[in-house]
């Protein structure tokens, strides 16, 4: 498939085509009139990419599990099963992250500090300072 088709049925921009296959994410072959084609397994693969980025999967975390899969190979739904799994976790925690976030948005921004009249309950003589910069009461505990 020429890069416009695989754009157009992946329903993404050419340029996004071209970006997904310099990161290494997806490949093709050059013809005699140095043009790219696109084995339709390519097809595939951009939709995980386009799955993993909706979640918040940083590219170079994709371009590391499809290095997982076997090279010239169409990721069936077996290997889907192994990358999402390997992805849910992360997700979880940022799921965890952000639903402190939400409740504790109105009352504390976590403890960069701001709040004169909170802070000192929730961190009493910027306790926080020695754990890093930052909302360190809504950041996960394993940074």
């Amino acid at each position: 498939m020429s890069v416009g088709e695989v754009a157009r049925r992946s329903g993404i921009a050419v340029s996004a085509v071209h970006f997904y296959e310099r990161k290494g994410l997806i490949s093709s072959i050059r013809t005699d009139g140095n043009q790219r084609r696109f084995h339709r397994g390519v097809l595939r693969k951009v939709a995980i990419i386009k799955v993993a980025q909706k979640t918040g999967i940083p590219l170079g975390e994709i371009g590391d599990a499809f290095d997982k899969l076997p090279p010239n190979t169409i990721p069936t739904a077996k290997d889907w099963a192994k990358l999402s799994s390997q992805w849910r976790d992360d997700l979880d925690e940022r799921i965890e992250q952000l639903t402190r976030l939400r409740d504790q948005l109105g009352q504390c921004i976590g403890c960069g500090c701001l709040s004169i009249s909170d802070c000192p309950l929730r961190n009493p003589y910027d306790e926080l300072a020695v754990d890093g910069p930052g909302a360190r009461l809504l950041e996960l505990e394993d940074e």
